[in-house]
């Protein structure tokens, strides 16, 4: 079933990020504080292990520079908080670590090998099999996310359906359009962003990662332009 996998993927963080929110309510401070410190600690080696996937390291350094820069001049940090802000009135919710939460988890649950090779194989006719092991693996991460973070976990869910859903339908209409190289690329920037986002959490250095967030789609185009001019080098 073409988008199944992403469908299950999107149910399962649902689910787990409701019992999360049930669940977080009723945990005291200091679990909840080590539960946070835990989750630093996770999502910085999720990032490592991510980070080294890559290969082309001046694409990957060139990429950060260039998309932090826009992300500067865009202010797209400004933009996110003050959308948050908006959702937050209309949800009537008044939680510091919405905007975190919703950030954690798209890059948890969206950046990664797993999410385009498994959205390229169901979009290819190939089976849903990787996503349907990514969903059950979002799922539990997102009942411990949603404990911490709050509301802004279960949204995620919003760009995931998008994210991914669409990725699978480029697939199904491009056929095989993204090499492995790009994934790797992908991948390796989408895990120095949670390396940041890990320090962010465990309050090490507050690190403006919204604004790096740019650097994603720079990855992708300056990997097809190495690519197209054969500069292997880079």
């Amino acid at each position: 079933m073409l988008l199944g996998g992403t469908i299950l993927n999107v149910i399962t963080v649902a689910v787990g990020s409701t019992i999360g929110l049930y669940l977080g309510n009723r945990i005291p401070d200091k679990i909840t504080k080590i539960v946070f410190q835990a989750l630093g600690l996770f999502t910085i080696v999720i990032g490592v292990n991510m980070a080294l996937k890559g290969q082309m390291i001046l694409a990957i350094i060139f990429s950060l520079l260039i998309g932090s820069i826009v992300g500067e001049v865009v202010n797209v940090e400004s933009k996110i908080e003050k959308f948050s802000a908006w959702l937050k009135a209309k949800i009537k919710m008044n939680n510091p670590k919405f905007s975190e939460g919703l950030l954690t988890a798209f890059l948890l649950f969206c950046i990664g090998s797993m999410t385009i090779l498994g959205a390229i194989d169901e979009g290819m006719g190939n089976g849903s099999e990787i996503l349907m092991t990514k969903a059950i693996m979002d799922g539990f991460s997102s009942i411990a996310l949603a404990a911490v973070f709050g509301l802004g976990v279960a949204l995620s869910v919003v760009p995931l359906l998008i994210f991914q859903g669409g990725l699978t339908l480029l697939a199904y209409f491009v056929g095989d359009f993204v090499p492995d190289i790009v994934i790797n690329e992908l991948t390796a920037v989408g895990g120095i962003l949670l390396l940041g986002l890990g320090i962010n959490i465990l309050e090490i250095k507050k690190i403006r990662i919204m604004n790096m967030l740019p650097s994603l789609l720079v990855i992708v185009v300056l990997v097809w332009m190495i690519s197209i001019f054969n500069l292997d080098q880079l």
